[in-house]
């Protein structure tokens, strides 16, 4: 099925597919008309709008720096996949643009991934209060959880640790990844939705959805682990809309281009003139579904991170409080992922067993309305939380 370059140049702005026989015919593909990218690109701007007044709304009302950080890392992840995938619908006729936009896509899923345990970690106080919530307490057996093989076992600091590691090690192994992704499509030997031995696709997806899968267990264990103290802070609608963007969307393209191996999606030789890859009319109906999903994605997201409970702190704030940091300098903070790295080099530290994060100041325990409890200022009380963190625990 490959076409000559003189050939390609007779055929100007033809599209040719492969027909249900297995033979080449010219026909129109509905991704690359306007009326798929105006549509898509209603629904794109329609949710860039939604997102973009959200986070404005949290930069007014940055009162508590410490959440809002990581809650507006995770709203950027509709701006990037709705953008990111429109961009690519664009460039449909030439393979290699989609692969180095979804790069910069699926290298921020990690990132969003890492910054929801974070914010779970923020909400209940740090590690050094949860660890004196769940230490010691055996882990439920659960199949829906995951923690089936781990009857028996009791929290420790090193569940912690395990949690933050396999969600870091997520954010390491995409970045790695998507580079090999390109370094392969530039050598012609990575195409979508080909399972080839000889191809890298294959070996990429199975790392890939290891890596992820890993991650999102970790988050499993951790809620389970806190469910009844995040409970206040609705951790299951924020879950299920990150997870369905990340997750799901993942698995609808892996479904996408096995329909196209099997003949239900038609397989593209030539759009607009340019000759493409296999797999690149399916990840075309990736990117157009992600468009309209991310207008969807935006409205979640909305009320699961909702600005309202910020803005009622600044209201209500004394007139004595020095004054919030700008809509540029919360913004300049937001996107600085120096926390990140040093959470990770503290979490896959050989000397992790000093862990004495949080553990000089006092721990703030978290109240069952939601609102922050009274610090604990007793001695024997912070002596006992400062040993619980300075165990080197293994899970």
């Amino acid at each position: 099925y490959w076409l000559s370059t003189d050939m390609t140049a007779r055929m100007g702005n033809m599209t040719i597919i492969i027909s249900k026989n297995g033979t080449p015919e010219e026909d129109q593909i509905f991704l690359n008309t306007t009326a798929a990218q105006a549509l898509s690109g209603i629904f794109v701007w329609s949710a860039l709008l939604i997102t973009c007044h959200q986070i404005y709304s949290h930069l007014r009302s940055y009162t508590v720096p410490n959440e809002q950080r990581y809650i507006i890392r995770i709203l950027f992840i509709v701006p990037i996949y709705a953008f990111d995938s429109w961009l690519s619908l664009l460039f449909i006729s030439n393979d290699q643009y989609y692969v180095y936009f979804d790069s910069v896509r699926d290298c921020y899923e990690a990132f969003v991934i890492y910054n929801f345990l974070s914010l779970s970690f923020e909400y209940l106080g740090g590690e050094s209060a949860i660890m004196a919530e769940i230490r010691g307490k055996q882990i439920r057996s659960s199949c829906l959880y995951g923690t089936c093989c781990l009857a028996g076992m009791s929290y420790s600091i090193g569940f912690l640790r395990f949690c933050k590691q396999a969600t870091l090690q997520f954010c390491v192994v995409k970045p790695i990844m998507s580079l090999i992704t390109i370094l392969l499509q530039a050598f012609g030997k990575y195409h979508d939705g080909d399972f080839n031995v000889t191809g890298g696709y294959l070996y990429i997806t199975i790392i890939y959805n290891v890596s992820v899968s890993l991650a999102l267990y970790a988050l499993f264990l951790f809620y389970s682990a806190t469910s009844d103290l995040l409970r206040p802070y609705e951790p299951v609608l924020k879950f299920l809309t990150i997870k369905s963007v990340i997750f799901l969307s993942f698995w609808q393209g892996m479904v996408l281009a096995i329909l196209e191996r099997c003949g239900v999606i038609p397989e593209a030789l030539l759009i607009d003139g340019h000759n493409v890859g296999a797999g690149t009319v399916a990840a075309g109906w990736q990117n157009f579904i992600t468009c309209i999903e991310m207008f969807f994605a935006a409205i979640a997201l909305r009320y699961a991170f909702t600005y309202n409970v910020y803005q009622q702190k600044k209201s209500h704030a004394p007139d004595n409080v020095a004054p919030m940091h700008s809509i540029s300098s919360g913004l300049k903070e937001t996107i600085n992922p120096g926390d990140m790295v040093q959470d990770a080099i503290h979490n896959f530290s050989p000397a992790y067993q000093q862990y004495t994060q949080q553990s000089t100041k006092e721990v703030v325990q978290p109240s069952q309305n939601g609102k922050l409890g009274p610090s604990v200022t007793k001695s024997p009380k912070k002596s006992d939380k400062i040993t619980l963190i300075d165990t080197d625990d293994e899970f």
